[in-house]
């Protein structure tokens, strides 16, 4: 236990320049200062590291900090130095140090120069640092990002649940954890863990008022966020997908829209990584598109918007990511893609993993789907995910507050939800009450006989959905509280049983719904959705015709019927804008393209169109490596069949990669395969039928042209050759 000689500020303005202490920062740092076990939950950018920075540097000896990235360890240990003239105020150990540089910092903890020491919970457990750590003094613990401790946590480390018995054996001294997300079953894992049940806890309110939030429907979601990123041209702003293959594509289609973007995931190198964060940093990007592993402690006050083209798998997750933005108390708008395919792709990769870890996953994406089906307040829902009750009726900085859905009176159907918890003896989760109230007869219904229940079946007149949000609502007024030990089960409270006896009017709203919307976006480019324009499409159509009968192939040689529709939704008017049509290509655009631009030109004036240029997303050439091993390869005259069986590909499949390479424009020669397996006269004759048809449907050729004689791969290599010779 140590007192402070002197007022905390005094000590505040000496070592950080600052003359006031943020929020209960000053109780924090004398809680440590007592000797006292603290716990901080406190949202990002509240001032946490000043909550163990401050008493380190007044307490004898060295505090260590349990920290996980290696990068925030030196973004800390940085700006300690910054603030002190000695460099050996601040250490980290990790596996990134070499023999020597270890040899330094254990010097410089002996000497008494070093007030903080950083490390990984991997370096905390090694035998060696363990014996060195006895040999020294440490004033005290900080344990950073403490909901690693917990699975229910949305980071969960299992090197983190072995802290205690460490810390034990170098020596008893005050424990402080610091997390900025944390539900009380999170904190109650923490506290139990870490043996700190009668620490001193300390929870700042999680409302970030600056904050906007917003939940669209995933449709088109590359083009819808080129527009929002377009509308806030010159903020700093980050994209957050789930996988490291939907980052790059993302990044690759914002850059050729003129957005100054970069990827960052953990498959890129540490210094290409480190490169892209100080870009970030010093303004020379604006927007970084990122898997989880950025952002964590990551420094940048003025990040404007937080986009996620994906839904996360946790409202923790949720919670930090949208966290990054606004940090200086200014604007900052948090929009989020969704579509519940998404959910169902979680689920599927949960899939394999241990029983009880697929349950917490289900359970936080069940939070997860209430945050973004939900039309009531969306901080109301998420505050109450956090165990803070928000008590406005309207934030007026959410989608669901700025645009409200109609409300009805839904006491009744609070009355039912709530004796149907009391009827299954406070024993179930939210779903199982819905099974009981619309009477589906699930197999858990069935198991306890609570399809005898006088209650089984009261409430079929609405679906599922319905029910399910009268439920969320039920939480959110207070009616009902989720056990925390066995998490996700329902009980009523006072309040609940209260309203039972004496209903009164209460508004309720139902869900959005998300269903229909679509989750993969792999075919976003195009212009699916509006509608083309009829009487330029027929223009188009006819001068298709013309130009066919000129160079005297099949019209669909020239283009084919979705690059023409396409025209006639975007009206390109440039050879660039052409070229990212579906299906045009470079080739086509130079071979085909003047006269197309000409007539689309001279409607766009004559008819005073107003083209809709925040619509036209270039997409990116396709450069994946399977199609270049197949033009290299097709150079090299190397056998299609070989060229699938290298690749682990059906024939099938790889004749459709060529004809999206030959369908772009691009020329290729595949005589020397066709040779070896459709002799000359078979060749020319469907060569003939595809220069006289009306479509280049390859069930047409095979019908007409006889089934016996030819296969659907004949047809279709054929096919590739007519349309490379003559339209390429």
């Amino acid at each position: 236990m140590l007192v402070a000689e002197k007022p905390l500020k005094s000590y505040l303005q000496k070592y950080f320049g600052f003359d006031k202490f943020k929020g209960e920062q000053e109780e924090i740092v004398a809680s440590v200062l007592a000797g006292k076990d603290t716990f901080v939950i406190m949202p990002t950018g509240g001032g946490k590291s000043m909550c163990y920075q401050l008493p380190s540097l007044i307490m004898d000896g060295t505090a260590v900090v349990v920290s996980p990235l290696i990068a925030l360890m030196k973004n800390q240990v940085d700006a300690m130095r910054g603030f002190s003239n000695a460099d050996g105020v601040a250490h980290f150990l990790n596996s990134s140090l070499n023999k020597t540089e270890i040899a330094q910092v254990r010097s410089d903890i002996k000497s008494g120069k070093t007030k903080l020491l950083y490390v990984a919970p991997e370096s905390l457990t090694k035998d060696e640092n363990v014996e060195f750590l006895r040999s020294v003094q440490i004033s005290f613990f900080a344990i950073d990002e403490a909901h690693c401790i917990s699975e229910w946590g949305h980071d969960f480390r299992p090197e983190y649940r072995r802290l205690r018995p460490i810390i034990e054996a170098i020596g008893k001294v005050p424990i402080i954890a610091l997390t900025a997300t944390a539900t009380p079953k999170v904190q109650l894992d923490i506290q139990k863990n870490l043996g700190m049940m009668d620490a001193n806890v300390f929870k700042a309110s999680f409302n970030r008022p600056n904050l906007y939030y917003e939940v669209r429907p995933k449709v088109e979601v590359v083009k819808e966020i080129i527009k929002f990123i377009k509308q806030n041209m010159g903020k700093s702003g980050i994209v957050y997908c789930l996988s490291r293959k939907k980052v790059e594509e993302v990044a690759s289609t914002l850059a050729v829209n003129g957005i100054k973007a970069l990827p960052y995931h953990a498959g890129l190198e540490a210094s290409v990584r480190a490169e892209t964060q100080d870009k970030f940093l010093m303004e020379e990007i604006d927007v970084i598109v990122a898997t989880i592993a950025f952002g964590m402690g990551i420094d940048k006050p003025d990040v404007r918007f937080v986009i996620h083209h994906d839904i996360p798998k946790s409202l923790e997750g949720y919670y930090q990511e949208t966290g990054r933005s606004g940090r200086d108390g200014r604007e900052g708008k948090c929009v989020t893609f969704y579509s519940y395919k998404d959910i169902e792709k979680l689920e599927k990769f949960m899939k394999g993993k241990p029983v009880a870890e697929q349950e917490v996953g289900k359970q936080l994406l069940l939070e997860t789907v209430g945050y973004a089906e939900t039309s009531v307040c969306r901080r109301k829902v998420l505050l109450s995910y956090f165990g803070e009750v928000y008590n406005e009726t309207n934030c007026g900085s959410c989608d669901n507050c700025m645009h409200p859905k109609k409300s009805f009176d839904g006491k009744e159907e609070m009355c039912t939800v709530i004796e149907a918890v009391l009827a299954v003896k406070e024993k179930f989760a939210m779903e199982h009450i819905v099974n009981v109230v619309t009477g589906k007869q699930e197999n858990a219904v069935k198991l306890h006989n609570h399809d005898q229940l006088e209650i089984f079946g009261e409430g079929a007149d609405h679906d599922t959905k319905f029910w399910t949000a009268v439920i969320r609502q039920a939480l959110l007024a207070g009616f009902f509280s989720k056990d925390i030990e066995t998490y996700g089960t329902l009980k009523v409270t006072e309040k609940g049983k209260a309203f039972l006896k004496k209903p009164t009017k209460i508004l309720v709203v139902e869900d959005n719904d998300y269903s229909n919307t679509e989750a993969d976006d792999d075919d976003e480019f195009g212009g699916g959705g509006a509608a083309a324009d009829p009487e330029l499409f027929a223009a188009l159509k006819d001068l298709r015709k013309k130009i066919a009968k000129q160079k005297n192939v099949p019209p669909f040689v020239v283009f084919q019927d979705p690059s023409l529709e396409e025209m006639a939704i975007q009206y390109p008017i440039t050879q660039e804008e052409l070229k990212n049509i579906t299906g045009v290509g470079a080739g086509k655009a130079v071979k085909f393209g003047k006269p197309f631009l000409d007539l689309i030109s001279k409607y766009v004036e004559e008819n005073e169109i107003e083209r809709p240029m925040d619509l036209v997303v270039k997409s990116v050439v396709n450069k994946s490596v399977l199609k270049v091993y197949l033009i290299q390869n097709i150079d090299r005259k190397i056998a299609l069949n070989d060229m699938a069986t290298a690749k682990g590909l059906q024939m099938k499949d790889l004749l459709t990669e060529i004809e999206s390479i030959v369908g772009s424009g691009t020329r290729i020669d595949i005589n020397y395969y066709i040779n070896e397996v459709i002799d000359e006269d078979r060749q020319a004759e469907v060569f003939e039928f595809f220069k006289t048809a009306e479509t280049d449907s390859v069930e047409s050729a095979l019908k007409e042209l006889g089934e016996n004689d030819y296969t659907l791969d004949d047809i279709r290599l054929m096919r590739i050759k007519f349309m490379s010779e003559l339209g390429n």
